[in-house]
């Protein structure tokens, strides 16, 4: 038993090391609350505008605040090297973010969970980025229970995962 969980380490340490250490592009994952103050978003939109200058392609969801952010700060860099995923249909986003979203190029709506909660619909929206990406970094409080689960799921698939906690 020792010896198996010995090996799982040993063998999670080294896919994180080699993601780490990797130097060409990665899809990387920003996901995180809405309700962020004006300069955490200012700080994500730059973070984005250098992970994508630095040759990396990101994927986010539609929700203002953070991913906003990221969206924002990867258009700026290269309008091709961010892919949103949406919970649910355009038509089903706010006015505010339907208006920067209809810019994006990369946009996957997801209609068929139109009838869901938006709880439920982020919750598999979620994991449908998770699936694409290699790397997570989201920004969250310490009771966001969809991004933390978030978390957990992609530490589970062997994902690396940076977490900002902004309580």
């Amino acid at each position: 038993m020792t010896q198996s969980i010995l090996t799982s380490s040993v063998d999670t340490l080294a896919q994180e090391l080699a993601a780490i250490q990797q130097t060409g592009s990665k899809r990387i994952a920003i996901l995180g609350s809405r309700h962020v103050p004006i300069t955490h978003q200012k700080l994500i939109e730059m973070m984005s505008y250098a992970l994508v200058l630095s040759g990396n392609r990101l994927i986010t969801s539609g929700a203002a605040g953070t991913n906003s952010a990221a969206i924002k700060g990867a258009m700026r860099a290269d309008p091709n090297s961010i892919t949103v995923i949406l919970p649910q249909s355009l038509e089903r986003q706010p006015r505010e973010s339907r208006e920067q979203l209809e810019q994006v190029m990369h946009l996957v709506e997801n209609p068929a969970n139109d009838h869901l909660s938006l709880a439920e619909a982020s919750a598999m929206c979620n994991r449908e980025i998770i699936s694409r990406c290699q790397q997570l970094i989201c920004f969250a409080f310490h009771d966001s229970h969809t991004l933390m689960q978030t978390c957990r799921e992609a530490e589970e698939q062997n994902r690396v995962v940076t977490l900002f906690y902004f309580d």
